[in-house]
């Protein structure tokens, strides 16, 4: 058998038509399949790459690390100083008074994590969460995900868990003094890279502020400067009490936090001790990478770099507005969505750009809306070699 058949025999596959894409080797912006041909990466591992694929300074600390210790006990018992490191990196960049981390696998287990503590921390059983909204798949992180089609096969989930409308005021009313929390995405990426009006997420938090519900800010994908800030709640000047990320923090490995004020984090520790426990988070490796991938993104400014890049894309997109199928091009930073029209074109302009070297996808509640998010590290040239490879895609997908 072929190394495609056992991807198929032997690997769970999760949809019907996987991209199948076999790969030899990921460099900087590019991904290289077993045939030799490259491929430009306009999508990032979903987020990850942020600063490029097998970037140096990641793989020797990989390496460093690996060559000390692996996996020696379950987290929060041993000091571990590639945890301690990063943690005490990550206090002095997250807005204060968030201070405190706790280290995770992955962004839904972030987001259990951050879920278990605000209602362990308020004593309430209510959380509040928003439509076309994405948090993850396991169970508590499926329930505060907006998307019915995703939920119906899995219920019941979380009880007391109600969905408002993203980017509307009037509903905030709808969180109470029985609410333990609400968790949000500054801009949600999988529901098609929805912006909200400058007013909405400052709204939010007096609404909680108000209520004493803890806010919970899901930055997993927009966070690590890919907006064009560190994280994309400085936009808005509004500081959550539980910050959540993942993907672009480990470099390119498995590593995920929730952060939180001392006060709301102890509440782990006590009532009773252990109240939420994991084997694999904060791996050491991961941590080492992690740390390595924030020093080279902040001594490099790739944030201030994001905003400027970004910008400059959304001006060479906006030229597409003549062009017949396209319906909207919106973002910030290098986190942008191009709507088209319809479904079977987003499908066709997707696969004419993979034939032609680039690799982007749609969002996954939304099938008509294609998210880009190349690595902030992408040079310029190879930025509009991919504008031009999008323009000529979309004209060949309207053919």
């Amino acid at each position: 058998m072929s190394l495609r058949d056992d991807f198929r025999t032997f690997l769970c596959q999760t949809s019907s038509e996987p991209i199948g894409m076999e790969v030899d080797h990921a460099q900087g912006c590019m991904i290289t399949d077993r045939s030799g041909k490259k491929y430009l990466d306009f999508i990032s591992g979903i987020g990850v790459a942020n600063i490029g694929h097998a970037h140096p300074a990641v793989v020797k600390a990989i390496a460093d690390q690996a060559a000390r210790y692996l996996h020696v006990m379950v987290y929060g018992e041993f000091i571990l100083e590639p945890q301690v490191r990063l943690a005490k990196r990550l206090a002095d960049i997250v807005p204060p008074p968030l201070a405190v981390s706790y280290f995770t696998n992955s962004g839904t287990e972030a987001v259990e994590g951050a879920l278990k503590t605000a209602k362990k921390f308020t004593k309430r059983k209510k959380l509040i969460a928003f439509k076309d909204s994405f948090h993850g798949d396991t169970q508590g992180s499926l329930s505060v995900t907006g998307r019915e089609v995703y939920q119906k096969p899995f219920r019941p989930l979380l009880p007391y868990v109600a969905f408002l409308p993203f980017n509307s005021l009037k509903p905030l009313k709808a969180i109470d003094r029985h609410t333990a929390a609400v968790i949000v995405e500054p801009i949600q990426s999988e529901g098609g890279v929805n912006i909200p009006d400058d007013e909405f997420l400052p709204a939010l938090r007096k609404r909680c502020d108000e209520t004493g519900a803890l806010l919970i800010l899901d930055e997993v994908m927009t966070g690590m400067g890919r907006t064009g800030e560190l994280f994309a709640c400085r936009h808005w000047n509004v500081v959550p009490d539980i910050l959540v990320l993942a993907k672009a923090l480990g470099g390119g490995m498995p590593l995920g936090a929730f952060i939180g004020r001392p006060e709301i984090m102890k509440t782990l520790s006590v009532d009773p001790p252990l109240s939420h426990v994991t084997t694999f988070g904060g791996h050491p490796v991961c941590c080492a990478a992690g740390l390595a991938a924030l020093d080279f993104l902040i001594e490099n400014k790739l944030p201030e770099r994001a905003e400027r890049l970004g910008r400059y894309m959304m001006d060479q997109l906006k030229k597409l507005f003549g062009v017949e199928g396209v319906k909207d091009v919106r973002g910030k930073g290098l986190l942008i969505g191009l709507e088209l029209m319809n479904s079977k074109l987003t499908e066709r302009f997707v696969s004419n750009c993979r034939e032609a070297g680039l690799i982007l996808g749609w969002t996954l509640h939304s099938n008509t809306v294609v998210r880009l998010a190349p690595p902030l590290v992408m040079p310029e040239e190879e930025l509009d070699r991919g504008v031009r490879i999008i323009q000529k895609a979309l004209s060949k997908a309207l053919q």
